[in-house]
């Protein structure tokens, strides 16, 4: 299985590349649209440009450009929006039509129109169907499949089971559908909605959907260790009132799922200086938003070819450490691959070496996988 990591930079492609990422994703939204659509139409549904989330101007994509000739690792752009009004179609396939001419070949995206207008205008383009499509099963692949998708990219909600029943389907449809790429999150933002279902803006302008109802702040004296409160009502607040102000920080741990009606008491979690051992020097920890790591035998085994890392915005230092914890984890797993039908509790083994090699202070425990 590759690494696919999220770009936000030009500044980070060597250095992700030299962690150890097989390719990349990263958005590109010129100013031009910007300027004439705003952020209510998004080109890429991440229409953020206060920090480094996507590229914005062609001469960044020059530059890249003769990064990945020299490193020789891919980058695919993303096209995220789910829809787009019926003037924007020819607009967005000028823009491909250019960024191919820079050697860019592979998009990402989300709204099956696009794809289909691409293909009727003779875009001959690799395609990725994004993870915000929401594909749930083989027969709705299958339908995408006639406009000849190079991947497809499983949504953040899809079970082993699911994704498994899909790649079968694609293998036995046989000839060019065999070789169909099939990617899968793996690291960071566990989103608790699925992007096919989101109607959140990504901007500058506004908090997005996700994190509104979330109340951030430092856990008292304590400088590494913050959560998201979604769940708690005002009273909850007064026991937390020691807590300090982020300040713009995102060192975060989801408690989405503490409410008064569990036996986890707010100030349980708050003595439990346990978690603090789990961070490093830095503040981080990895997977702390959404981990992966411990699923990555049963998706070896669904046929996933790819591992999603997502990070387009996130501390490029923290960042790195993913990509390097994932590569450890899966030469991990490759030096188990022999075992893979021979063990019955080799998947055990597989998570106990994670556990003991990249979490030997304890994980993050938001599981993206169950």
């Amino acid at each position: 299985m590759k690494i696919t990591a999220g770009l936000g930079s030009i500044d980070e492609y060597i250095r992700f590349a030299e962690a150890g990422a097989d390719e990349f994703f990263c958005g590109y939204v010129p100013y031009s649209w910007a300027k004439k659509y705003g952020t209510v139409m998004p080109l890429n549904r991440r229409e953020v440009f206060c920090y480094n989330v996507q590229l914005g101007s062609y001469s960044e994509l020059e530059i890249l450009s003769a990064m990945i000739k020299k490193y020789r690792k891919p980058v695919h752009l993303t096209f995220n929006s789910l829809y787009y009004i019926p003037q924007q179609y020819p607009e967005i396939a000028e823009i491909i039509q250019n960024c191919m001419k820079l050697g860019f070949c592979s998009y990402i995206i989300a709204d099956p129109a696009l794809i289909l207008y691409l293909r009727n205008h003779g875009t001959d383009c690799d395609i990725h169907l994004s993870g915000e499509t929401g594909e749930i099963n083989s027969r709705m692949v299958d339908v995408l499949q006639r406009q000849k998708l190079k991947r497809v990219i499983f949504h953040r909600k899809n079970t082993f089971e699911d994704m498994q029943s899909v790649i079968h389907a694609e293998q036995l449809a046989g000839g060019e559908r065999a070789q169909t790429e099939f990617e899968a999150f793996i690291l960071n933002e566990m989103c608790q909605f699925s992007g096919a279902f989101c109607n959140s803006l990504h901007c500058d302008e506004m908090g997005y959907l996700c994190r509104v109802p979330y109340h951030l702040e430092k856990i008292a004296k304590k400088d590494r260790l913050c959560m998201y409160a979604s769940d708690y009502n005002s009273s909850d607040f007064d026991k937390i009132n020691e807590c300090k102000s982020v300040n713009g920080e995102r060192h975060s741990w989801q408690m989405s799922e503490v409410s008064d009606k569990e036996s986890v008491e707010v100030e349980d979690i708050l003595e439990d200086e346990t978690w603090l051992k789990r961070y490093d020097d830095t503040g981080y920890l990895c997977g702390e938003t959404g981990c992966g790591l411990c699923a990555l035998y049963q998706l070896q085994k669904a046929g996933i070819t790819h591992l999603k890392l997502v990070g387009r915005g996130n501390y490029t230092d923290f960042m790195e450490k993913d990509i390097r914890n994932l590569r450890r984890a899966l030469d991990i797993l490759n030096r188990n691959i022999k075992n893979l039908q021979q063990d019955q509790n080799n998947e055990k083994i597989f998570q106990q070496q994670i556990k003991q090699t990249i979490f030997s202070n304890g994980c993050s425990e938001n599981c993206y996988y169950r």
